[in-house]
């Protein structure tokens, strides 16, 4: 609970999210009792902040790759691969521009400098250089040091 007495759900992907009940705007009535949440944890729940490309405010990049250009982008970042659970990505292109792919729900993005592209956790994508281009990726996770009650 917060400090309002609202349940709070911690998400897969990093994020937390109110899980209130007050018909007839919000339906949940499984939050009234214990038995019902906990039948919840381990359940897909939709992320509005990842369906935004909001990645965790709390969380830190911990490793960068080396700086690629359209010859040496590795085949692995062609086709398409994820991130693992909890893990984040920025695509940071510092020249040229890079099209970025995402399987599900079909999204493509153009990414250049000052336009990055977010990498939600385990979501499937690939990317591919448009002409001359130079960025490397930079990876994110919440500190080891933080605690899921705050």
């Amino acid at each position: 609970m917060d400090e309002h007495g609202d349940w709070v759900a911690f998400l897969n992907c990093g994020h937390r999210q109110h899980v209130r009940h007050r018909p007839p705007f919000e339906e949940r009535p499984w939050v009234i009792t214990e038995i019902e949440r906990s039948k919840k944890i381990g359940k897909p729940m939709d992320c509005l902040r990842c369906d935004r490309f909001e990645m965790p405010d709390d969380f830190k990049a911990y490793r960068k790759t080396a700086e690629f250009n359209e010859r040496t982008v590795p085949k692995s970042l062609r086709r398409d691969h994820s991130t693992k659970p909890g893990v984040w990505a920025k695509i940071q292109v510092i020249e040229g521009k890079l099209n970025y792919r995402i399987d599900a729900p079909g999204t493509q993005f153009e990414l250049s400098p000052g336009v990055p592209g977010i990498v939600i956790p385990e979501v499937r994508h690939h990317v591919e250089p448009v002409g001359s281009v130079r960025f490397f990726v930079e990876f994110y996770q919440r500190p080891v040091n933080d605690s899921e009650d705050g």
